[in-house]
């Protein structure tokens, strides 16, 4: 196990370094300057003086060769330089972002698991009945509804009932505040996205949930449980459950990944300044340097994720053995 551990850390570095080589190449070909947004705007003039002390200064143009190596080099220095629009440390950009985006993935990510297992469970034990429909029913509604929509009938759900109730309408808070901060202040924020975001999320989980357990329950120690008088909670709760959680970790896992690497539209419906809104403007105006370092970042989380997912499945299953 320690040698399968050891091996997949190294593997990491080359993962990272061809990441890293089609992120480079990929921005080179999109379209648009950092210089030229800045000066001229969108489809404005900018004197071609301005325009090139502007590339010389950010080295925009300098060889692509030098580019890279400046990139790669900085990486293994643990330094991601500075934005080209705002000047700051990419570091310190992202670190702001991070937490919200972060605990949002977290709190998300806890109530898919909440709803996913135990429906998957229970429409799985009642196979085709009316319990199993209305779970199916749900979880396809689910899947069918994207985030973006469920948080806007959140707000305006909100809005509605708030003003009712109280007679003033409800409003976010703006700014975000750490949970051991303020908890009321940072749960009144976050929570409505995470539960609109799990719900999406939990309606995969349910369905691989589901599959997994009627895959389980139709093996033939289940039967042998059965046939030696074990109770059909027992039988599901101790013998069956463990076994059924390997494909749901990995989805879980995935979902967690994706979570992690910012949500870009949710984000965007409640306002909220995490590491998909970051993205979206890195795009936008054309910030090679704090775009690459937030894909960067993404890929290693999906790695990292990826590696923990192997290590629950040894976990889960002791027959799995790395080696």
């Amino acid at each position: 196990m320690y040698t399968y551990i050891v091996k997949r850390m190294l593997m990491l570095f080359p993962t990272l370094f061809g990441a890293a080589v089609v992120v480079f190449l990929l921005l080179r070909l999109i379209p648009g300057d950092v210089c030229m947004l800045k000066f001229g705007g969108e489809g404005g003039y900018a004197d071609p003086e301005q325009i090139k002390q502007c590339q010389e200064l950010l080295k925009i143009s300098d060889p692509k060769i030098k580019q890279f190596y400046d990139y790669i080099a900085g990486f293994v220095r643990f330094d991601l330089g500075k934005s080209m629009w705002t000047q700051q440390d990419v570091t310190h950009e992202i670190a702001i972002r991070f937490p919200m985006s972060l605990q949002i993935a977290i709190m998300a990510t806890f109530v898919s698991v909440i709803i996913a297992i135990p429906l998957g469970i229970i429409s799985a034990a009642k196979q085709n009945t009316l319990i199993d429909y209305f779970v199916r029913a749900i979880s396809i509604a689910g899947i069918a509804m994207p985030s973006f929509w469920l948080g806007i009938v959140i707000i305006l759900g909100l809005l509605i009932a708030t003003q009712a109730w109280t007679g003033v309408p409800w409003m976010p808070p703006i700014f975000y505040k750490p949970i051991w901060v303020d908890p009321v202040h940072n749960l009144s924020q976050l929570i409505w996205p995470a539960l609109a975001t799990g719900y999406r999320y939990s309606s995969v989980a349910t369905r691989m949930t589901r599959s997994a357990m009627l895959d389980v329950l139709r093996e033939d120690y289940v039967r042998t449980a059965r046939a030696k008088g074990l109770i059909e909670k027992v039988i599901i709760n101790k013998h069956a459950l463990k076994n059924a959680m390997l494909p749901v970790v990995t989805v879980i896992g995935i979902e967690f990944a994706f979570l992690m690497g910012g949500l870009v539209v949710t984000e965007q419906v409640f306002n909220l300044n995490g590491v998909g809104k970051l993205f979206v403007e890195s795009v936008t105006q054309a910030d090679y340097t704090l775009t690459q370092s937030l894909v960067m970042l993404v890929v290693f989380i999906f790695v990292m994720v990826n590696f923990v997912v192997d290590l629950m499945y040894a976990w889960l299953d002791p027959r799995i053995r790395y080696s």
